[in-house]
């Protein structure tokens, strides 16, 4: 039995645009959480919902002993957790409402008790206990942003796709949200891809890096090993430095437009 989530010969995109073809990953381990970076239009988001079963795909979808391109709907959704950029609607269900319908929708092997434990479970670990009664239209995009990663992550899939997650957070939860997130991924032993635009975030909190420009993949792996210059300069057509901070993490400095870019 494989374990972790492989994809490999991988096509997807639009009616009128292939954005990408024959695309390969490398293997990624369960526990890993995996930031998938890139400048904006190169198929970040269009990859997260074509993995999700949003778009139509071709190609090898493994995960653990799993064969993912043979599951359509709920029937994939039970083993995969999506959360795109759009926050949860503003409607009148309360949090907790919010959350146990969208457990309810794909984990019907799932008693009431079961599925009750769960939310507590990871309102706790969210800290957001206190928005538990509140109807989302009172709640904040960032709030909303939160409850949507706790439909996410309340129904255990085995991989979890998160589409900018820190998007509408400011810098408290955005490390809150990635502090937990890694958590639960280390002891569920699942798989996280996160689409995400601060490169210091995935250096300091990713296990591995994705890093995708207008070629396609340019480099994967340890982020200390893929996050350099060069790569930098290539994907996002800026000139910047890799220094260490006094505690001696590196932390990415943009200095400036490279001469070179076409962006």
């Amino acid at each position: 039995m494989s374990a972790g989530f492989t994809l490999s010969d991988f096509t997807t995109g639009y009616r009128k645009q292939r954005v990408f073809d024959q695309l390969n990953l490398p293997t990624l381990t369960p526990g890993s959480l995996v930031a998938v970076l890139g400048p904006n239009a190169v198929g970040k988001s269009t990859l997260l919902k074509a993995i999700a079963g949003l778009l139509p795909a071709s190609g090898r979808l493994q995960l653990n002993d799993i064969d993912l391109a043979t599951l359509s709907g709920a029937a994939r959704m039970r083993h995969v957790g999506y959360l795109p950029q759009t926050l949860p609607q503003a409607t009148t269900l309360v949090a907790y409402e919010a959350v146990l319908s969208a457990c309810r929708a794909v984990r019907p092997d799932l008693s009431r008790t079961e599925i009750d434990t769960l939310i507590e479970r990871v309102f706790d670990a969210l800290a957001i206990r206190s928005l538990a009664l509140r109807p989302l239209s009172e709640l904040s995009g960032g709030q909303r942003q939160m409850i949507g990663l706790a439909q996410a992550i309340a129904r255990r899939p085995a991989l979890l796709l998160l589409d900018e997650p820190t998007s509408a957070l400011d810098l408290r939860w955005q490390l809150a949200l990635i502090d937990t997130v890694h958590a639960v991924i280390a002891e569920r032993q699942a798989v996280c891809l996160m689409a995400i635009h601060d490169i210091n975030l995935a250096l300091r909190f990713c296990d591995q890096v994705l890093l995708f420009g207008n070629g396609g993949l340019l480099a994967a792996g340890d982020p200390h090993d893929v996050i350099t210059p060069d790569v930098l300069r290539t994907a996002y057509g800026v000139e910047s430095r890799v220094e260490h901070c006094s505690q001696g993490r590196p932390i990415v400095l943009s200095d400036r437009v490279s001469a070179l870019s076409t962006h």
